[in-house]
């Protein structure tokens, strides 16, 4: 399988084409499902002026909430197949909230850590009666079949890695792709959990920004992406830091 690539499809067809343990580590943020909406307490269907997420251009980011989990769970089921270690982002928002909180109980033995990242102050909450957002969550996988949280292909020495990353938010590098995480975050990860000349494979690049931090740091990468747009965005900014392509 070609390496130092962005495959333009469903990462479940990429993945398919992996051998067992065939990268060193994921390092993904997906979609937050931001779109799906709530009337009188019960899912609904997104209004039609909200056709589209204000994130992205091409979908409108507001599976059902089933859909939304049944997919996150093949994902990470394949995620631990063909990887050693998963570091799997996510915000907790209306539309992912049910479904991220039944995958952690789903996948309890594989999740060695919960990462905070906080992002300092929270942009003010959609509705009243909610919460300010100020974090987000890495769920940190293995499935080595230990118990505790000894995370085997962990690179760090002891008392070097915090499991609360202080990080501000990306900033927004295309018109058409508004969902960005900063460059630090990958950085912290990658050095954490691989080594030079590992691959690194995020199942939703979206703009590129892990393969172009797995690039500056010497790493291999496999991408991801299902909007062709997103697929050039990404090229570009790995051609343009000198990384590898």
């Amino acid at each position: 399988m070609e390496v130092n690539k962005i495959y333009n499809e469903n990462c479940l067809e990429t993945m398919a084409k992996m051998p067992d343990k065939f990268v060193d580590l994921v390092v993904t943020s997906p979609p937050y499902n931001m779109r799906l909406r709530i009337r009188n307490g019960q899912y609904t269907t997104r209004e039609k002026s909200e056709h589209f997420s204000k994130k992205y251009k091409y979908f409108d980011d507001a599976l059902p909430i089933n859909d939304f989990y049944e997919f996150h769970s093949s994902v990470l089921t394949e995620l631990l197949r063909v990887s050693k270690i998963v570091c799997y982002n996510f915000q907790i928002v209306t539309g992912s909230k049910e479904a991220f909180f039944k995958i952690i109980g789903d996948f309890n033995k594989d999740i060695k850590d919960i990462i905070i990242w906080d992002k300092g102050n929270g942009q003010p909450a959609m509705h009243g009666m909610v919460l300010n957002s100020c974090y987000e969550i890495v769920l940190i996988l293995e499935d080595d079949k230990r118990a505790g949280r000894a995370i085997q292909n962990a690179k760090f020495k002891r008392g070097e890695m915090n499991n609360i990353l202080r990080i501000g938010r990306g900033k927004k590098v295309s018109d058409v792709h508004g969902a960005i995480f900063p460059e630090q975050l990958p950085f912290d990860l990658i050095n954490a959990f691989s080594e030079k000349e590992a691959l690194i494979y995020d199942p939703f690049m979206g703009s590129g920004t892990t393969g172009l931090v797995a690039s500056k740091l010497g790493r291999n990468y496999i991408g991801s992406e299902i909007i062709e747009e997103y697929c050039k965005i990404a090229e570009n900014r790995i051609k343009e830091c000198g990384g590898l392509f």
